[in-house]
């Protein structure tokens, strides 16, 4: 023996449940374009924050190593000015420029010559 079918549901029943899912299909769709529309406007947010980070870093980085290369060529000058200290060349070229005479040189000093001499040779920057 085979057991006996289950009644056959209202059909009223199964209708009223599809009404209610086509019902609520506009609702879900509004929300669906909603939510898609929201991840498109962050989306571009987001673009448009990327492209201005960017061009700033490429921006701070060009001023960072611009800098960079300035204080290495501070470096270098501060680095020969060091080395030429210590040099006796140097030393007597720098007492020339403030007026100093060697032992066995005459000085020989023109008739219009003002009171105090200037500096003879040209200053350099040090960094």
């Amino acid at each position: 023996m085979t057991a006996p079918d289950p009644p056959p549901s209202h059909p009223a029943h199964g209708l009223r449940a599809r009404w209610r899912q086509v019902r609520r299909l506009p609702f879900t769709l509004m929300l669906a374009s909603l939510l898609a529309g929201l991840g498109i406007v962050q989306l571009t947010f987001q673009l448009g924050n990327l492209g201005y980070r960017s061009v700033t870093w490429v921006r701070e980085t060009r001023e960072t190593q611009e800098r960079v290369a300035s204080l290495e060529r501070d470096v270098r000058v501060l680095e020969e000015a060091a080395a030429a200290a210590q040099s006796p060349a140097y030393l007597e070229q720098l007492a020339r420029c403030q007026g100093f005479v060697g032992a066995e040189e005459d000085v020989i000093v023109a008739v219009g010559a003002p009171e105090t001499p200037g500096e003879n040779c040209a200053v350099r920057r040090v960094p």
